[in-house]
């Protein structure tokens, strides 16, 4: 693909810091505008240990400010920004992923077709559709994974235990994970595994849990038919509930598929894993959203199983690694000097500069009309909603542990638009950190890092020409 943008203003990058324009008052007597804050005065305001790149230009991709614009950081989610633009460019907006069950001789097959967002609900409503097929009973029942490389994990610098990290197969099922429940049943507990999504939560038999007497939070083994979590008694309270990731993918799926049509009337035999999809009939589909629609949700909710999928789909690589390398490839020019390692930013071996991704912004994202589908205010949800912010925010965020990075597109209240990247890190605490949930002062930090992004681009703003004194 060449991108009509692609070659924009490299000289911006040596240029150093531009400015947005000169300051004066005009013949009709308007407020004069206001100075614009020097973004180097605020993060030096701000305290905030580590080290922080930014970079804005205009909609023509002038450089604005820049500020540590080529230091190369982990984007963290804001990778997904670059995976949501070569999926939709290589598989197109109105793509959707079909899951279909087929009948082959004997044998019934649930066929994965990579879909990232299939639900219980959805395998309800194909269980539905075999009930009603009229078909005779089968004495094999069996899933198929094969439509994407599986994958045990997204990364190994994340426990094991974190659901944002599941496993990645052609068959995946609630985002590959399964909703652990526990109460409080007199000096013991009770508790239960389920495939929960928003109409039908069935028990789910393939995997199970366990209290026990033990330092770690979870500790997690399976064999071929069934995982095994057991949890840390001391660690769970009295009641409570949270999601874990899913290892057996196709397992999973068949076994829940089982039980929804066992409730229709229809009693399959237990699943099994078939590598090889043969011919037959197909008996019911399901089709996922278009794409998207797919994207605007996996901005919004940054969910990385779907990054990696759609990053999957749209190279046709055998792993992710290969995946990440054609994405880097496909953004040509653009993507010269970074080093892409998987598709959702979950891995800290990326790195992007803030100048490499406000290229990105202006190049491909404005070409493939990127900015319906980021979110509004990202920060009001950290930070609350600010009523005297006039200007407007599209924007993903993206954060590990002390990393919090931002990039988007602003717009000023006359108009004007703004591409930025704001990288935010502090690398000792980082690698000190890699693995761990929650580690003591990430939360604060993260918050002061959110806090100088929402004050950095109130001074783009005022580089953009959008603020005059009142």
């Amino acid at each position: 693909m060449t991108f009509s943008r692609r070659g924009f203003l490299a000289s911006g990058l040596a240029a150093g810091l531009i400015s947005g324009g000169a300051m004066g008052q005009g013949l009709d007597q308007r407020p004069p505008l206001r100075p614009a804050p020097d973004p180097r005065d605020l993060i030096a305001r701000s305290g905030l240990p580590g080290q922080v790149g930014y970079a804005l230009t205009d909609a023509r991709g002038e450089a604005l400010s820049l500020g540590r614009a080529a230091l190369p950081v982990a984007p963290a989610s804001t990778m997904k920004v670059l995976t949501a633009l070569f999926a939709l460019d290589r598989l197109g907006p109105s793509h959707r992923f079909r899951t279909r069950v087929i009948r082959s001789g004997d044998m019934l097959i649930l066929a994965g077709g990579g879909d990232p967002v299939l639900t219980t609900d959805d395998l309800a409503m194909l269980a539905k559709q075999v009930a009603g097929s009229g078909m005779d009973r089968p004495t094999r029942f069996a899933v198929w994974g094969g439509a994407l490389p599986q994958l045990p994990q997204i990364t190994d610098q994340q426990a094991d235990y974190l659901s944002y990290n599941p496993s990645v197969s052609g068959m995946m099922l609630n985002f590959n994970r399964v909703h652990l429940g526990w109460r409080r049943v007199g000096v013991d507990y009770q508790l239960q595994m389920e495939a929960r999504a928003a109409r039908h939560s069935p028990r789910a038999y393939t995997v199970t849990a366990a209290p026990a007497a033990q330092s770690d939070l979870f500790s997690y083994r399976h064999d071929d038919d069934r995982e095994y979590w057991t949890v840390s008694r001391a660690a769970l309270g009295r009641n409570g509930s949270r999601w874990l990731p899913v290892r057996l993918p196709e397992l999973y799926a068949g076994d829940v598929f089982q039980t929804l049509c066992r409730a229709q009337g229809v009693v399959l035999p237990t699943p099994e894993v078939i590598d090889q999809l043969p011919d037959g009939q197909v008996v019911a589909s399901h089709d996922s959203p278009t794409l998207d629609v797919i994207i605007r949700d996996m901005l919004k909710y940054s969910t990385n199983l779907t990054a990696e999928t759609i990053g999957l789909h749209a190279s046709g690589a055998p792993d992710l690694a290969a995946s990440a390398e054609a994405m880097r490839a496909w953004l040509g020019n653009i993507g010269r000097g970074m080093r892409l390692a998987d598709h959702s930013g979950l891995s800290s071996d990326s790195l992007v500069s803030a100048f490499g991704m406000v290229r990105v912004l202006n190049g491909p994202g404005r070409d493939l009309n990127l900015q319906p589908l980021l979110k509004s205010d990202p920060l009001a949800a950290d930070l609350g909603r600010d009523a005297t912010i006039r200007h407007r925010v599209a924007a993903k965020t993206g954060t590990l542990n002390f990393v919090s990075n931002l990039a988007g597109y602003v717009t000023t209240p006359d108009g004007q638009q703004g591409s930025f990247a704001i990288f935010c890190t502090d690398p000792p605490r980082r690698d000190a950190s890699k693995g761990q949930e929650l580690p003591a002062g990430v939360s604060t930090w993260t918050h002061a890092a959110k806090s100088l992004q929402r004050d950095l681009i109130g001074a783009f703003v005022g580089r953009l020409g959008g603020h005059r004194v009142m």
